[in-house]
């Protein structure tokens, strides 16, 4: 077991232990260890799979048994300052955590909402020709930028259990990651999340529908997967 590994366990295993619940998305707020600056560097905080500080109800981030001044300072956020600038700000010197010319570029965003029907066939999870060729494309542009995160997200319609909804939308999710990582991205960047029938975007619109394929035909938008590239440009 390498020595990057066992720090990132402890550091997930500390955050799981904690009971603290994983934010399904990055906001302004999220402080998010920068692998990017030093691969080897010690996390002096608890981080969740997308290697965002764990916090508690009143805001403070939790440290690791890693955590020494030194290392808050040593360790680099995505704003390319350390850590502890956000973490302990009170502990940190006031020129570590001066902003300068130097600092990288924040990271931007880009949501990209693909048909669930494109990529695969109605109730499976194997990728169709036309799914494989819009992964392709996404793979080329994510490879052309200073990639930090790839979140895939699954959806489906409402038809069938939840049960077996939520493990399609899994299933797709984990497909997506599967091949983009065949293309070239690195696994440890791909995160994956299934939603099931839980977050539909018709509506009531398909409420009075009644014949199966009908219905089908009218919930094909809430069958997609949702995948969003976080990173900077060159």
């Amino acid at each position: 077991m390498s020595k990057q590994f066992k720090k990132n366990l402890l550091a997930l295993a500390a955050f799981a232990s904690l009971g603290v619940a994983a934010a399904p998305a990055y906001s302004a707020e999220d402080i998010v260890f920068n692998y990017a600056t030093d691969n080897n560097a010690v996390v002096p905080y608890a981080i969740d799979g997308r290697n965002i500080v764990a916090r508690s109800n009143t805001d403070l981030c939790w440290r690791t048994g890693y955590w020494t001044p030194a290392a808050a300072q040593s360790a680099f956020a995505g704003n390319n300052l350390p850590m502890g600038c956000s973490c302990d700000a009170d502990l940190m010197p006031a020129e570590a955590c001066q902003v300068t010319t130097q600092a990288a570029p924040a990271p931007t965003a880009e949501k990209v909402k693909l048909a669930a029907d494109a990529l695969f066939d109605f109730d499976k999870a194997v990728l169709r020709p036309e799914g494989r060729q819009q992964l392709d494309e996404l793979a080329a542009k994510a490879n052309q930028i200073n990639l930090e995160v790839i979140l895939a997200t699954g959806h489906t319609d409402r038809i069938g259990s939840d049960s077996y909804n939520q493990s399609l939308s899994q299933r797709r999710a984990a497909a997506v990651k599967d091949y983009l990582v065949s293309r070239g991205l690195d696994a440890q960047r791909v995160y994956t999340e299934g939603k099931g029938e839980s977050q539909p975007v018709t509506g009531t619109s398909c409420d009075n529908v009644s014949a199966r394929n009908a219905l089908i035909d009218c919930l094909q938008p809430d069958r997609r997967v949702e995948i969003e590239v976080i990173g900077t440009t060159n």
